[in-house]
């Protein structure tokens, strides 16, 4: 995975690090902080999130509180997405973009609604690594002057407890109507008698809810899932399990050089909304993208890992961003940019593993979508 290292003494310890240690989990760096990358193991807490529920410590996501007169209004320049018709309690995903268009990073806006004084309110999730980043380019474009801007990445625990089985075992755990919240919706509340913020939203193509507390509820709560019968999963699951449901990893699949368009996130874009960073550029793809990110189907067991080559006729035509064997298929899948042209599902390719040619064969994506309930 991206970015990891060894140097613990160098890394950010998460509030549950004591919690992982006792479980005696694999620790490994991760966006600089020291993450666990599993306990059991990373099949069967895969498994326990697909079948029934895991927990992942996620509290090294970039966590910004915003607070400004028409606060949707000045984010509008700076995503591709319309967030104005965002109503209190919803979220959006989407993307911040150079002049390029080139991805800086990708990102969940919760919209909260307005304050007394009339001034509205959100919170902003980012990635772990592009934390300093995404905060100095927010920061350059919108003048501090203008906007309440408070990075709170270090003070809040964040829980994300996914699965089938996910919103039973918490709606114990709170008064909150856990149901209620559909998806991509978000609402403050209490978990063990204590102020929580709940999340519909997940990086596993499961269900289930992110939840943020003070570092004291979050340990409390984390012990209280465990003997509840929660697996702990670790970042191994996590990658396996996004990789599934094919959802970006930035710094792998997307980056300041991927566009939207290339990384098949074009359903981000409303251009009608008006110009925004990245604008001019996304309107001179809209006739296609060069190359596109798809999804790869192996032959076997072979496995295509990040930067291998893909090939054609033994000329390198693309490059595999993310691979695994897929422990619910049990077949061995990947992202790749290829060129547009080779990019229809049922095209045959080869990667090369080991300086050796493998069969790939071109599939729809996601990999796995969970049954309808």
């Amino acid at each position: 995975m991206q970015e990891w290292i060894t140097m613990a003494d160098s890394l950010k310890p998460t509030p549950l690090l004591e919690q992982h240690q006792q479980l005696k989990a694999r620790m490994m760096g991760f966006g600089g902080w020291n993450m666990p990358v599993q306990y059991e193991g990373i099949t069967v807490e895969h498994q326990s999130v697909r079948q029934k529920v895991g927990m992942f410590d996620i509290s090294h996501m970039g966590k910004f509180l915003l607070e400004s007169a028409n606060l949707r209004e000045k984010l509008q320049s700076l995503v591709p997405s319309d967030l104005s018709q965002l109503e209190p309690g919803q979220a959006k995903y989407s993307v911040f973009l150079n002049e390029q268009a080139g991805i800086i990073d990708d990102l969940i806006f919760y919209f909260e609604g307005h304050t007394e004084s009339g001034t509205e309110k959100g919170k902003l999730i980012v990635n772990a690594s592009t934390t300093a980043k995404d905060k100095a380019w927010l920061l350059e474009h919108i003048p501090a002057a203008e906007i309440g801007f408070e990075d709170v990445s270090d003070s809040f625990v964040l829980i994300a407890v996914q699965g089938p089985d996910a919103i039973a075992t918490l709606q114990q755990l709170t008064p909150t109507g856990l149901q209620a919240i559909r998806n991509y919706r978000h609402q403050a509340g209490t978990i063990l008698e204590q102020p929580a913020w709940f999340a519909r939203t997940g990086y596993t193509g499961e269900d289930g809810f992110e939840v943020m507390v003070d570092p004291a509820t979050g340990k409390k709560l984390w012990q209280t899932l465990l003997d509840a019968g929660v697996a702990p999963c670790g970042l191994g699951a996590r990658d396996t399990l996004r990789l599934e449901a094919a959802m970006a990893l930035y710094g792998q699949d997307i980056n300041d050089t991927t566009t939207p368009y290339e990384a098949g996130l074009g359903w981000l874009i409303n251009l009608d909304k008006g110009d925004f960073i990245g604008s001019k550029a996304l309107r001179q793809q809209q006739d296609g993208p060069q190359r596109k990110l798809v999804g790869l189907q192996m032959q076997g067991r072979n496995i295509a890992r990040h930067d291998y080559p893909v090939v054609v006729d033994d000329q390198e035509v693309g490059i595999v961003t993310s691979g695994t064997f897929s422990p619910t298929l049990g077949k061995a899948i990947a992202l790749a940019y290829v060129p547009t042209p080779m990019a229809k599902a049922g095209t045959e390719l080869q990667v090369l593993i080991r300086n050796k040619p493998q069969l790939a064969t071109v599939v729809k994506k996601p990999f796995y979508r969970r049954p309808k309930s």
